[in-house]
């Protein structure tokens, strides 16, 4: 009977943990899907905002066709170059003095010197411009122009300002008389067809003067160095009621060939040969006319920048 007592005892506390056993299995079965979920849905976040960075990366980089269409539709500013502006407003200084000496066919020598200095701005400047001539067994005679320069296209300035003109003319042998004259000056400068580097003024002054000049000037390249430079200088009167009044038309022209060596861009000595034309004067109160003179002169020069 004891036996039999314990074994009902040993069958009821299996039965109790056995019970135990499931309901722990059955509790912990409702909880694994919540804890094994957490992961994922941690994982689960930087998934998704990865996906929308890559989406927002392919909107920006493929816009939706009408977006396209209204970036193409959109008009297109296209600026335009001024090379005026090139260098903005710095102010720069360049000076050139050039002489030469000349000989003509008749043995009759003379020399001549240019200075030209200009200062300022690409699109702003002042040019000092004097010419010296001085022929065997006579004075010499200069002028001088002051010239504001305003730049009204590309390679073309618009010039204007005063020359000032001084000539002693001989009389005879023992007498002599000084003109000086003031100029008003237009003109343009610059870069014609072809390379050709031109400078064209209108000349009005008193005694009712009105003159035109014109010079231009191309450089040929034999080498970097070596450099052949054609040129034509012209000038005109077309009204002059002065006492020493030169003859109207063609004044004097002089269509030459110079043939320059740069040892540098500074110091540029050179040799030339040219065909030269002047009318002579006109007859007033004070001269007799004289008579035209045309003929060959050759000769050399150094050219100086600084």
């Amino acid at each position: 009977m004891q036996i039999i007592n314990l074994f009902s005892q040993s069958v009821l506390a299996g039965s109790m943990l056995m019970a135990s056993a499931l309901a722990m299995a059955h509790e912990g079965h409702h909880q694994m899907p919540e804890t094994a979920e957490l992961p994922v849905q941690m994982d689960a976040t930087p998934a998704a905002e990865a996906k929308a960075q890559q989406a927002d990366e392919h909107a920006a980089h493929h816009p939706a066709p009408a977006a396209v269409l209204a970036q193409d539709a959109a008009p297109v500013s296209h600026g335009t170059h001024d090379h005026r502006k090139e260098h903005g407003a710095q102010i720069y200084a360049v000076s050139t003095i050039d002489s030469k000496w000349l000989r003509a066919e008749g043995g009759e020598s003379a020399l001549k010197s240019e200075l030209e200095t200009r200062i300022g701005t690409d699109e702003n400047k002042l040019f000092i411009k004097a010419h010296i001539s001085r022929h065997e067994s006579h004075d010499a005679a200069y002028d001088v122009k002051a010239l504001y320069s305003r730049n009204i296209a590309d390679f073309w300035d618009a010039q204007a300002g005063l020359r000032y003109r001084y000539e002693k003319q001989e009389l005879d042998q023992h007498a002599a008389d000084t003109e000086e004259k003031l100029d008003a000056v237009l003109g343009l400068h610059g870069m014609a067809q072809y390379f050709f580097e031109t400078d064209a003024y209108l000349y009005l002054g008193a005694d009712d003067f009105a003159a035109f000049s014109l010079k231009t000037e191309r450089d040929l390249l034999l080498t970097q160095k070596l450099i052949l430079q054609p040129y034509l200088e012209a000038e005109a009167v077309l009204h002059d009621d002065s006492k020493y009044a030169k003859k109207t038309g063609l004044s004097s022209a002089s269509l030459g060939l110079e043939t320059r060596y740069e040892i540098s861009k500074k110091f540029m000595p050179y040799i030339g040969i040219a065909y030269e034309y002047s009318k002579g004067n006109a007859q007033t109160a004070w001269q007799d006319a004289s008579g035209s003179e045309q003929g060959w002169v050759y000769g050399a020069g150094v050219r100086i920048k600084f």
